[in-house]
Protein backbone atom coordinates (compact mmCIF):
# COMPACT_ATOMS: atom_id res chain seq x y z
CA UNK A 1 0.00 0.00 0.00
CA UNK A 2 1.15 3.40 -1.02
CA UNK A 3 0.72 6.23 1.34
CA UNK A 4 -0.24 9.34 -0.97
CA UNK A 5 0.67 12.62 -0.80
CA UNK A 6 -2.02 14.89 1.07
CA UNK A 7 -3.02 18.06 -0.93
CA UNK A 8 -1.36 20.92 -0.34
CA UNK A 9 -1.95 23.15 2.23
CA UNK A 10 -3.72 26.88 1.24
CA UNK A 11 -0.75 28.74 -0.45
CA UNK A 12 1.30 25.66 -0.22
CA UNK A 13 3.00 23.52 -3.42
CA UNK A 14 3.36 19.82 -3.24
CA UNK A 15 6.16 18.11 -5.61
CA UNK A 16 6.55 14.66 -4.37
CA UNK A 17 8.64 12.07 -6.66
CA UNK A 18 7.02 8.68 -6.55
CA UNK A 19 9.44 5.71 -7.31
CA UNK A 20 8.01 3.45 -8.35
CA UNK A 21 9.07 -0.56 -8.93
CA UNK A 22 7.21 -2.30 -11.90
CA UNK A 23 3.74 -1.50 -13.37
CA UNK A 24 1.48 -2.25 -10.54
CA UNK A 25 3.07 0.10 -8.36
CA UNK A 26 2.88 2.72 -10.97
CA UNK A 27 -0.75 2.46 -11.51
CA UNK A 28 -1.45 2.19 -7.54
CA UNK A 29 0.62 5.87 -6.31
CA UNK A 30 -0.68 7.16 -9.75
CA UNK A 31 -3.77 6.23 -10.25
CA UNK A 32 -4.80 6.75 -6.15
CA UNK A 33 -3.29 10.46 -6.61
CA UNK A 34 -5.55 11.07 -9.77
CA UNK A 35 -8.52 9.71 -8.25
CA UNK A 36 -8.36 11.37 -5.01
CA UNK A 37 -8.56 14.19 -7.17
CA UNK A 38 -10.98 13.43 -8.80
CA UNK A 39 -12.99 12.62 -5.34
CA UNK A 40 -12.69 16.13 -4.26
CA UNK A 41 -13.34 17.48 -7.38
CA UNK A 42 -10.28 19.00 -8.60
CA UNK A 43 -8.73 19.72 -11.78
CA UNK A 44 -6.14 17.03 -12.81
CA UNK A 45 -3.53 17.36 -15.27
CA UNK A 46 -1.68 13.95 -16.46
CA UNK A 47 1.78 14.19 -18.38
CA UNK A 48 3.24 10.73 -18.77
CA UNK A 49 4.71 8.62 -21.70
CA UNK A 50 2.15 7.38 -24.30
CA UNK A 51 1.71 3.72 -22.96
CA UNK A 52 1.62 4.61 -19.12
CA UNK A 53 -1.25 7.15 -20.44
CA UNK A 54 -2.92 4.37 -22.05
CA UNK A 55 -2.80 2.22 -19.41
CA UNK A 56 -3.47 4.82 -16.58
CA UNK A 57 -6.87 5.75 -18.48
CA UNK A 58 -7.46 1.81 -18.28
CA UNK A 59 -7.60 1.45 -14.54
CA UNK A 60 -9.12 4.54 -14.18
CA UNK A 61 -12.54 3.58 -16.29
CA UNK A 62 -15.07 5.98 -15.81
CA UNK A 63 -13.15 8.25 -14.21
CA UNK A 64 -10.67 8.83 -17.21
CA UNK A 65 -13.32 11.28 -18.76
CA UNK A 66 -12.59 13.86 -16.40
CA UNK A 67 -8.58 14.07 -16.52
CA UNK A 68 -6.73 16.15 -19.00
CA UNK A 69 -4.29 13.50 -20.57
CA UNK A 70 -0.84 14.86 -22.05
CA UNK A 71 1.14 12.30 -23.80
CA UNK A 72 5.01 13.29 -22.59
CA UNK A 73 6.72 12.03 -25.17
CA UNK A 74 5.23 14.87 -27.23
CA UNK A 75 4.97 17.78 -24.77
CA UNK A 76 8.13 17.24 -23.01
CA UNK A 77 10.71 16.48 -26.54
CA UNK A 78 12.21 19.26 -25.42
CA UNK A 79 12.05 19.28 -21.82
CA UNK A 80 11.91 23.55 -21.80
CA UNK A 81 8.34 23.25 -22.64
CA UNK A 82 6.97 21.25 -19.71
CA UNK A 83 7.04 23.97 -17.20
CA UNK A 84 4.88 26.83 -19.25
CA UNK A 85 2.37 23.46 -20.26
CA UNK A 86 1.86 22.88 -16.60
CA UNK A 87 1.09 26.56 -15.50
CA UNK A 88 -1.21 26.75 -18.30
CA UNK A 89 -3.04 24.14 -16.26
CA UNK A 90 -2.88 25.63 -13.17
CA UNK A 91 -3.98 29.49 -14.59
CA UNK A 92 -6.63 27.58 -16.62
CA UNK A 93 -8.11 26.45 -12.94
CA UNK A 94 -6.94 29.75 -10.86
CA UNK A 95 -8.66 29.87 -7.01
CA UNK A 96 -8.70 25.65 -7.16
CA UNK A 97 -5.43 23.81 -6.42
CA UNK A 98 -4.34 21.84 -9.19
CA UNK A 99 -3.65 18.19 -9.39
CA UNK A 100 -1.05 17.58 -11.77
CA UNK A 101 0.94 14.22 -12.64
CA UNK A 102 4.49 14.76 -14.98
CA UNK A 103 6.98 11.96 -15.51
CA UNK A 104 9.59 14.20 -17.80
CA UNK A 105 12.07 11.19 -17.13
CA UNK A 106 11.85 7.92 -18.26
CA UNK A 107 14.09 5.02 -19.48
CA UNK A 108 15.22 5.60 -23.50
CA UNK A 109 16.04 8.85 -22.58
CA UNK A 110 18.91 10.77 -24.36
CA UNK A 111 21.52 11.54 -21.15
CA UNK A 112 20.79 15.44 -22.53
CA UNK A 113 17.57 15.03 -22.19
CA UNK A 114 17.51 13.74 -18.77
CA UNK A 115 19.98 16.76 -17.87
CA UNK A 116 17.28 19.10 -18.91
CA UNK A 117 14.79 17.41 -17.50
CA UNK A 118 16.66 17.61 -14.45
CA UNK A 119 16.85 21.64 -14.71
CA UNK A 120 13.86 21.59 -15.24
CA UNK A 121 12.26 19.51 -12.35
CA UNK A 122 14.45 21.56 -10.21
CA UNK A 123 12.82 25.21 -11.87
CA UNK A 124 9.14 23.98 -10.59
CA UNK A 125 9.88 24.56 -6.96
CA UNK A 126 10.57 28.03 -7.92
CA UNK A 127 8.16 28.87 -10.37
CA UNK A 128 5.17 27.27 -8.31
CA UNK A 129 5.96 28.64 -4.78
CA UNK A 130 3.08 29.78 -3.12
CA UNK A 131 0.47 28.23 -5.43
CA UNK A 132 -1.67 25.47 -4.23
CA UNK A 133 -0.81 22.82 -6.71
CA UNK A 134 0.41 19.25 -6.23
CA UNK A 135 3.10 17.80 -9.06
CA UNK A 136 4.10 13.70 -8.70
CA UNK A 137 6.20 13.08 -10.48
CA UNK A 138 7.26 9.14 -10.98
CA UNK A 139 10.61 7.73 -11.40
CA UNK A 140 11.07 4.06 -12.78
CA UNK A 141 14.00 2.91 -9.81
CA UNK A 142 14.66 -0.40 -11.97
CA UNK A 143 14.68 1.53 -15.63
CA UNK A 144 16.74 4.49 -14.53
CA UNK A 145 20.00 4.89 -13.59
CA UNK A 146 21.25 5.63 -10.28
CA UNK A 147 22.73 8.98 -10.60
CA UNK A 148 19.33 9.71 -12.38
CA UNK A 149 17.55 8.68 -9.29
CA UNK A 150 20.06 10.58 -7.23
CA UNK A 151 18.98 13.65 -9.07
CA UNK A 152 15.36 12.94 -8.01
CA UNK A 153 16.07 13.31 -4.75
CA UNK A 154 17.83 16.42 -4.67
CA UNK A 155 15.18 17.69 -7.40
CA UNK A 156 11.87 16.98 -4.88
CA UNK A 157 11.43 17.73 -1.28
CA UNK A 158 9.35 14.99 -0.72
CA UNK A 159 9.86 11.25 -1.50
CA UNK A 160 7.65 8.52 -1.61
CA UNK A 161 9.52 5.23 -1.58
CA UNK A 162 9.24 1.65 -0.86
CA UNK A 163 5.05 2.79 0.54
CA UNK A 164 6.75 5.65 2.23
CA UNK A 165 5.89 9.09 2.15
CA UNK A 166 9.29 10.96 3.39
CA UNK A 167 11.16 14.61 3.45
CA UNK A 168 14.03 13.93 1.24
CA UNK A 169 17.52 15.02 3.11
CA UNK A 170 19.65 15.52 -0.59
CA UNK A 171 16.49 18.06 -1.55
CA UNK A 172 18.52 21.14 -2.77
CA UNK A 173 17.82 24.96 -4.08
CA UNK A 174 17.21 24.89 -7.51
CA UNK A 175 20.40 27.46 -8.22
CA UNK A 176 22.63 24.87 -6.52
CA UNK A 177 20.84 21.86 -8.87
CA UNK A 178 21.00 24.19 -12.31
CA UNK A 179 24.91 24.90 -11.63
CA UNK A 180 25.09 20.87 -11.59
CA UNK A 181 23.48 20.82 -14.68
CA UNK A 182 25.91 22.79 -16.77
CA UNK A 183 28.11 20.12 -17.50
CA UNK A 184 30.81 21.20 -19.93
CA UNK A 185 28.92 20.67 -23.79
CA UNK A 186 30.67 17.52 -25.74
CA UNK A 187 32.40 18.87 -28.96
CA UNK A 188 31.46 17.51 -32.49
CA UNK A 189 33.10 15.19 -34.32
CA UNK A 190 35.43 16.39 -36.71
CA UNK A 191 34.57 19.85 -35.20
CA UNK A 192 33.10 22.73 -36.96
CA UNK A 193 33.88 26.12 -38.09
CA UNK A 194 32.44 29.22 -36.21
CA UNK A 195 30.90 32.21 -37.56
CA UNK A 196 31.25 34.91 -35.84
CA UNK A 197 28.82 38.35 -35.73
CA UNK A 198 27.82 41.50 -34.37
CA UNK A 199 25.15 44.17 -34.84
CA UNK A 200 23.98 44.76 -38.70
CA UNK A 201 25.11 41.33 -39.01
CA UNK A 202 21.47 39.50 -38.38
CA UNK A 203 21.10 39.11 -41.94
CA UNK A 204 24.03 37.25 -42.31
CA UNK A 205 23.57 34.71 -39.70
CA UNK A 206 19.79 33.93 -41.64
CA UNK A 207 21.84 33.47 -45.13
CA UNK A 208 24.87 31.09 -43.79
CA UNK A 209 21.85 29.49 -41.70
CA UNK A 210 19.51 28.68 -44.72
CA UNK A 211 22.53 27.86 -47.41
CA UNK A 212 23.73 25.30 -44.48
CA UNK A 213 20.40 23.87 -43.79
CA UNK A 214 19.60 23.77 -47.11
CA UNK A 215 22.09 20.52 -47.27
CA UNK A 216 20.64 18.81 -44.78
CA UNK A 217 17.58 15.91 -44.11
CA UNK A 218 15.32 18.86 -42.92
CA UNK A 219 11.83 19.76 -44.49
CA UNK A 220 11.46 23.21 -45.72
CA UNK A 221 9.16 24.19 -42.84
CA UNK A 222 11.67 22.88 -40.33
CA UNK A 223 14.24 24.70 -42.21
CA UNK A 224 12.69 28.04 -41.55
CA UNK A 225 11.61 26.23 -37.63
CA UNK A 226 16.15 26.56 -37.84
CA UNK A 227 16.33 30.00 -38.95
CA UNK A 228 14.32 31.15 -36.82
CA UNK A 229 15.16 29.88 -33.95
CA UNK A 230 19.24 30.97 -34.49
CA UNK A 231 17.83 34.66 -35.52
CA UNK A 232 16.32 34.81 -32.20
CA UNK A 233 19.02 33.82 -30.49
CA UNK A 234 21.46 35.73 -32.02
CA UNK A 235 19.00 38.53 -31.37
CA UNK A 236 19.11 37.67 -27.95
CA UNK A 237 23.04 38.27 -28.37
CA UNK A 238 23.25 41.24 -29.84
CA UNK A 239 20.98 42.93 -27.11
CA UNK A 240 21.74 41.17 -24.13
CA UNK A 241 24.75 39.34 -25.02
CA UNK A 242 27.31 42.14 -25.24
CA UNK A 243 26.96 42.90 -28.82
CA UNK A 244 28.37 39.88 -30.40
CA UNK A 245 28.29 36.19 -30.80
CA UNK A 246 28.99 32.84 -32.65
CA UNK A 247 27.30 30.57 -34.65
CA UNK A 248 28.43 26.85 -35.34
CA UNK A 249 26.59 24.18 -37.21
CA UNK A 250 26.85 20.41 -37.80
CA UNK A 251 25.07 17.66 -38.20
CA UNK A 252 24.85 14.43 -36.30
CA UNK A 253 22.75 12.29 -38.81
CA UNK A 254 20.01 11.89 -36.51
CA UNK A 255 19.63 15.50 -35.69
CA UNK A 256 21.12 18.89 -36.68
CA UNK A 257 23.07 21.08 -34.20
CA UNK A 258 23.46 24.62 -33.20
CA UNK A 259 25.81 25.85 -30.97
CA UNK A 260 25.42 29.89 -30.48
CA UNK A 261 27.64 31.92 -27.64
CA UNK A 262 28.45 34.68 -26.47
CA UNK A 263 29.58 36.73 -23.69
CA UNK A 264 25.88 37.52 -21.73
CA UNK A 265 24.66 35.84 -19.04
CA UNK A 266 21.44 34.18 -18.00
CA UNK A 267 19.81 36.63 -15.00
CA UNK A 268 16.72 34.66 -14.80
CA UNK A 269 16.84 30.77 -15.22
CA UNK A 270 12.93 30.89 -15.95
CA UNK A 271 13.55 32.85 -19.06
CA UNK A 272 11.97 31.16 -21.97
CA UNK A 273 10.33 28.34 -19.72
CA UNK A 274 7.16 30.61 -18.82
CA UNK A 275 4.93 31.96 -21.59
CA UNK A 276 5.69 35.66 -21.95
CA UNK A 277 2.92 38.04 -21.19
CA UNK A 278 1.97 40.65 -23.92
CA UNK A 279 2.34 43.54 -21.81
CA UNK A 280 6.23 42.18 -20.86
CA UNK A 281 8.77 44.18 -22.32
CA UNK A 282 11.83 41.61 -21.46
CA UNK A 283 10.36 38.59 -20.77
CA UNK A 284 11.81 35.54 -22.32
CA UNK A 285 10.13 36.24 -25.62
CA UNK A 286 13.25 34.98 -27.83
CA UNK A 287 14.35 32.07 -25.60
CA UNK A 288 10.22 30.81 -25.21
CA UNK A 289 10.06 30.76 -29.10
CA UNK A 290 13.59 28.79 -29.29
CA UNK A 291 12.13 26.56 -26.75
CA UNK A 292 8.49 25.94 -28.90
CA UNK A 293 10.90 25.53 -32.15
CA UNK A 294 13.42 22.90 -31.15
CA UNK A 295 13.20 19.59 -30.01
CA UNK A 296 16.22 19.98 -27.37
CA UNK A 297 17.77 23.41 -25.63
CA UNK A 298 20.59 22.96 -24.01
CA UNK A 299 21.55 26.04 -21.74
CA UNK A 300 25.12 26.22 -20.36
CA UNK A 301 26.16 29.40 -18.03
CA UNK A 302 29.59 30.25 -17.18
CA UNK A 303 31.63 32.86 -16.21
CA UNK A 304 32.68 33.60 -19.65
CA UNK A 305 29.25 33.76 -20.89
CA UNK A 306 26.17 31.73 -22.08
CA UNK A 307 25.79 28.68 -24.54
CA UNK A 308 22.80 27.66 -25.75
CA UNK A 309 22.94 24.14 -28.02
CA UNK A 310 19.70 23.65 -30.29
CA UNK A 311 18.78 20.29 -31.67
CA UNK A 312 16.35 19.75 -34.47
CA UNK A 313 15.32 16.04 -35.30
CA UNK A 314 16.13 15.13 -39.23
CA UNK A 315 13.47 12.43 -40.55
Amino acid sequence: MINLPAPAAPGAFGHPALFYQGQEEYLAGVGGFVRAALAADEPVLVAVPGPQLDALRESLDAGAAEVTWTDMTQLGRNPGRILAALQDFADRHAGRPARIVGEPIWPGRSEAEMLEATRHEALINTAFAGRQATILCPYDVMGLSASVVSDARRTHPTLIEKGEYLLSPEYADALSVCADCDHPLPEPNGGAPWLEYAHGELGTVRDHTEAWARRTALSAARRGDLILAISEAAANSLSHGGGRGSLRLWSTGAAVVADIRDSGHLADPLAGRRRPSLSSVNGGRGLWMIHQLCDLVEIRASDGGLTLRLHMATP
